[in-house]
């Protein structure tokens, strides 16, 4: 396979991953019942976001939704996590959190779970420290539902 073939490879990955989720989100909904919202805000670029959280009766996130207004990076990373939280306790949903961050700060991440598979083409935001914030602020506000922060913001 030649070094072209790679970069084709790449760049359709980089596009149904996070071009496709970031101009489409799927997940992108305010929930109508919730049992914690917080939001997130990144002054340096002008993302904002806001996360609601279900809970099941065992404390699992049942559901979770999200609204954003911001660059790619930032919705397709909203988008993604709510995949990826699904049906998590907080504790394990905090060691996701941990375990993203670590990934989108490096560009690698050897103790990855195989939750973050779907979110590893983000880890290439790393060559860009400024888009850092962007991929982590829904998490960020996600972390802060989770501490039943109830509207505060989150900054990026």
């Amino acid at each position: 396979m030649s070094q072209t073939d790679n970069f084709e490879d790449l760049r359709d990955l980089y596009q149904e991953v996070i071009l496709d989720p970031g101009r489409k989100p799927r997940h992108a909904r305010r929930l109508e019942a919730f049992d914690a919202t917080a939001k997130g805000d990144n002054p340096m670029c002008g993302d904002r976001v806001q996360v609601w959280v279900k809970f099941d009766q065992d404390g699992a996130i049942a559901a979770t939704g999200f609204e954003a207004r911001g660059c790619e990076i930032s919705r397709a990373s909203a988008d993604l996590m709510v995949e990826a939280v699904q049906g998590r306790s907080p504790a394990d949903t905090r060691a996701l959190f941990a375990a993203f961050r670590a990934m989108v700060q490096s560009g690698d991440c050897p103790a990855c779970m195989a939750a973050l598979e779907p979110l590893r083409p983000l880890a290439s935001v790393h060559e860009y420290p400024s888009r850092v914030k962007c991929a982590t602020l829904a998490w960020q506000a996600l972390d802060a539902a989770l501490n039943a922060k109830a509207g505060e913001t989150a900054h990026g």
